[in-house]
């Protein structure tokens, strides 16, 4: 059952009650890891093993993201800044417990490459806040194994 989620807008990611926030360096340049999140919405699940089907909707404005094992997001998109910024709340899910949901990516130039962060900033039922601190390591695999399945794709792309 789709559950509406609170319409937070960017500045959640800093007043979220619960945030978590993971980096890692890619030698990919920012605009080519801004283009992959934020313009090539279909190509997440060739990167993002958790992501199942992610479509852009109203011409790109938000999306429909489907993970592995059934959740599905309706998402809006809250901060598009090339090269920079990639971040999108959640308006719609069928996961419980969810008050509210944004994610923000982060692109910073540094020699080589890029650094990528991720926060997720969420509020919820305490169940839902509890079970997220417990997945705090398991989110910040997938993290790291996403972003070096990006870097290895925007590598093969660019030869």
């Amino acid at each position: 059952m789709a559950r509406r989620l609170l319409p937070v807008g960017p500045d959640f990611v800093e007043t979220a009650p619960l945030r978590l926030v993971f980096a890692r360096e890619v030698s990919a340049p920012p605009g080519a890891v801004y283009r992959a999140l934020a313009e090539d919405v279909a190509g997440w699940p060739q990167w993002f093993s958790a992501v199942t089907s992610a479509r852009p909707l109203d011409g790109g404005t938000r999306r429909e993201v489907r993970l592995k094992g059934g959740t599905r997001f309706v998402e809006t998109i809250v901060a598009a800044e090339p090269d920079e910024v990639y971040a999108y709340r959640v308006d719609e899910t069928n996961a419980p417990g969810m008050r509210a949901l944004l994610e923000e990516w982060r692109i910073v130039a540094v020699p080589g490459g890029s650094r990528v962060q991720w926060t997720f900033a969420a509020d919820g039922a305490a169940p839902f806040r509890i079970g997220l601190k417990a997945a705090r390591a398991g989110l910040g695999r997938a993290f790291r194994d996403a972003v070096g399945a990006l870097e290895r794709r925007l590598a093969s792309t660019a030869a």
